[in-house]
């Protein structure tokens, strides 16, 4: 642990130039005594370290002196490709090593390049989970990865949405996806290879025994496919609507105008069609299906009773309101 921490000081000199002991301590997260006990085994074993007393001082390579200890670790190198997510490293426990990785990437840069790499950090930044929602619990991601990457077989408790509710299976993990802050697990099982929410597992079990991806197997082409195909499955029906200008902008619909736009769009069920198109208010009517159309009426007149307008308030039967206007009803 402690030539770890010497290779991290030293490179923290090497690529940010005079650092107090204090700040150098903060970057370690050791106390300032063991920072100046490990400058001066640095010192002991040749490395030329010059140190500045007073206010402005600190400890500093005496000038061109660069180590050549910039070679990554298999943690390090792993990390490095989640550099862009440290959020995802952190929780895959490589926080430490993505640290060390950026520290040993910019010291093997030549000279003029880290302030580059400075410049993209300073202004580009990825946040890859949605918003207002929290993170989820996910106790058995570590473990997870860890058959990742040993290639071993788990037996999973998982709960899921449909009957029976909770199962048990073994299944062979193939990857890890992060998909807008949530963690999923690729695995092959007795039903094939799907997909399961890191979240959701209950309990995993590592077992000893080892196994072979399919050939061709390919995460990113794998994953692809399964978001389409989770597509089609969401959207299994049709509505027939009439959008205002407003309305058409907000779902995203090619507007014919100042006047009321007719589109057909894919509607994922009836229940959950009716939720999302009562956001757009007067913006939008409903024209088919028809059981979708009576269901937006039928709130529109509890609604109206609710705020005590009349059990009609709002809602006529009859062709199509105009824009601004209720929307109609059967």
């Amino acid at each position: 642990m402690r030539a770890s921490r010497l290779v991290t000081l030293l490179l923290l000199l090497q690529n940010r130039g005079r650092m107090t002991a204090r700040q150098l301590a903060e970057e370690l997260e050791v106390s300032v005594r063991t920072v100046y006990r490990d400058v001066e085994a640095l010192g002991a074993a040749g490395i030329p370290l010059y140190g500045d007393a007073g206010h402005a001082g600190g400890c500093r390579l005496i000038d061109g002196y660069r180590t050549r200890l910039t070679g990554l670790t298999a943690d390090e190198a792993q990390a490095a490709f989640l550099a862009a997510l440290p959020g995802a490293a952190a929780e895959l426990g490589l926080g430490e090593a993505l640290a060390t990785a950026r520290l040993k990437l910019r010291a093997a840069l030549p000279a003029e390049l880290p302030k580059h790499a400075e410049r993209i950090q300073e202004r580009f930044l990825l946040d890859a989970p949605g918003w207002y929602g929290d993170a989820d619990r996910t106790p058995h991601l570590t473990a997870a990865a860890a058959a990742v990457w040993a290639r071993r077989a788990v037996v999973l408790r998982y709960r899921r949405w449909r009957a029976p509710e909770e199962i048990e299976r073994r299944v062979e993990p193939y990857g890890l996806v992060l998909k807008a802050g949530r963690w999923y697990l690729v695995a092959d099982g007795p039903t094939g290879i799907r997909s399961y929410r890191i979240d959701q597992i209950l309990e995993l079990k590592s077992l000893e025994e080892e196994f072979t991806v399919q050939d061709g197997f390919d995460l990113t082409r794998h994953w692809s496919s399964y978001l389409a195909d989770s597509r089609a499955r969401l959207h299994t029906g049709e509505a027939l609507l009439r959008l205002t200008p407003e309305g058409a902008r907000r779902l995203g619909v090619t507007s014919a105008g100042d006047g009321w736009t007719e589109a057909r769009v894919p509607i994922e069920s009836i229940d959950h069609a009716h939720g999302e198109f009562l956001r757009l208010g007067t913006d939008i009517e409903v024209m088919a299906p028809a059981e979708l159309r009576d269901r937006i009426a039928a709130t529109v007149r509890a609604l109206a009773n609710r705020y005590g307008a009349g059990p009609a308030a709002g809602v006529s039967p009859g062709r199509g309101a105009g824009p601004g206007e209720p929307v109609s009803g059967r």
